[in-house]
């Protein structure tokens, strides 16, 4: 038996927590450079405003209805994630995080016990240590997990907690009821194809045969056909998959012509990477700097380039990266360009560290005491207290755009609440 906690509008709710006031009017938060809509209270979606849309298209709804506007706060969002997480596991310790306000549960050790009694007091006691309101699915599957969420978002009498009935009559009207496109991993570009051969619905899916599943799409899709009928063939992955690569990148939040400014940006990409790879133990053994001008303004000229180096040996040590990240920067940059983006990934990523080439003459002591001084310090005061000259000594003019971003009301001292 697994269950699915999902929180209910997250960023919009997050929002709420610290503004009451906020409660029962229509929220929408942001995207980067404050440029599309990517979260939405109940109250937003019944105006209509959609999931995606640019600002400017929806700017008569907001402006009629009151609708209030907040730009993306990611460091808060994340906070109140990690914070959910934690008041789940009080209550049940088994666990997968799918994503920042998702979270898959192992319900088999608590088999024997009221399953729904202990869900129910979980959403409760979540909604009362965080603010944040969630809603659970309980399923034999995943993906019938997956499923039960939905419905206890959106069933009327749920309490905001669904299991998804033992007995198969009752079960395939659950399915039945659900849109082959809001099947978990179907989504709308497989829905339209499974429509042309008369699959609608859920229950459409789970009666068709595995095989012949396979045969018209492939494996993944016919795991969610069995996953459907019942037959678990995904487990809890109670360990994080590591990650091979890691991608920095913002737009900016408006062009950029110098490389001057450009520099900074990449800079702060491949500090902000480094700090990432020593935060999960691991180092990189290749990197690629990418920049491109605004592909949507046609009244002016183009550039995309990319340039990619090997790090030997792989490393996560801030002084490296950047070196290396500038220096190819500097290798694509071209003069008479409005630039929009900029960005690092790195790649063949390791965790544990690294070895050291034959020939490689640095002081690998020193560089691993001087990173954990560095993270040490900005852990204790603040990120970017202490920082690399090359990401700017100024207020960043290219940063990114977020002129209705809420306080970090929870990592930040000069933004806790204050009470009167």
């Amino acid at each position: 038996m697994y269950a699915l906690a999902d929180c209910n509008n997250f960023y919009a709710s997050c929002e709420r927590v610290f503004e009451p006031r906020l409660e029962g009017r229509p929220v929408i938060v942001l995207s980067n450079n404050d440029g599309c809509v990517v979260a939405r209270s109940q109250e937003a979606k019944d105006l209509g405003i959609a999931m995606g849309e640019p600002v400017f298209k929806c700017r008569s709804i907001i402006e009629k209805n009151h609708v209030v506007v907040r730009s993306s706060n990611y460091t808060l969002y994340d906070d109140m994630s990690r914070r959910v997480v934690q008041s789940i596991t009080t209550f049940i310790p088994d666990i997968e995080i799918y994503s920042i306000d998702e979270v898959f549960l192992d319900l088999q050790p608590l088999i024997n016990r009221d399953l729904m009694a202990i869900c129910h007091r979980t959403r409760q006691s979540v909604l009362d240590w965080t603010g944040i309101p969630i809603s659970i699915g309980l399923g034999s599957t995943k993906t019938l997990a997956k499923l039960a969420n939905r419905i206890a978002k959106k069933r009327a009498g749920t309490n905001g907690v669904y299991r998804l009935p033992d007995e198969a009559r009752a079960r395939d009207r659950d399915l039945a009821s659900t849109d082959i496109e809001d099947v978990w991993g179907i989504g709308r570009r497989w829905g339209r194809r499974f429509r042309q051969i008369g699959v609608a619905t859920a229950l459409d899916l789970a009666r068709m045969p595995a095989m012949e599943v396979r045969r018209q799409f492939n494996v993944i899709a016919m795991r969610t056909a069995l996953e459907l009928r019942g037959e678990p063939c995904q487990d809890i992955q109670e360990v994080a998959v590591q990650r091979r690569t890691m991608v920095r990148s913002r737009s900016f939040g408006r062009m950029v012509t110098t490389w001057e400014e450009l520099s900074e940006a990449i800079a702060t990409h491949a500090s902000r990477a480094a700090e990432k790879l020593r935060a999960e133990d691991s180092v990189a053994g290749q990197i690629s700097v990418f920049l491109h001008t605004n592909r949507f303004r046609e009244d002016m000229p183009q550039y995309h380039r990319s340039g990619i180096r090997e790090l030997l040996p792989a490393t996560n040590v801030t002084p490296m990266i950047l070196d290396a990240a500038r220096s190819i920067g500097r290798s694509i940059f071209r003069e008479g360009f409005h630039y929009k983006k900029a960005g690092v990934m790195l790649g063949d990523i390791t965790h544990g560290g690294g070895q050291g080439g034959l020939f490689d003459q640095r002081n690998h002591g020193r560089d691993e005491r001087l990173m954990k001084t560095l993270d040490r310090i900005n852990d204790r005061m603040g990120p970017g207290t202490l920082h690399a000259a090359a990401t700017g000594l100024r207020r960043r003019e290219w940063h990114m755009k977020r002129e209705n971003r809420s306080p970090r009301y929870t990592t930040c001292w000069d933004d806790i609440p204050r009470t009167r």
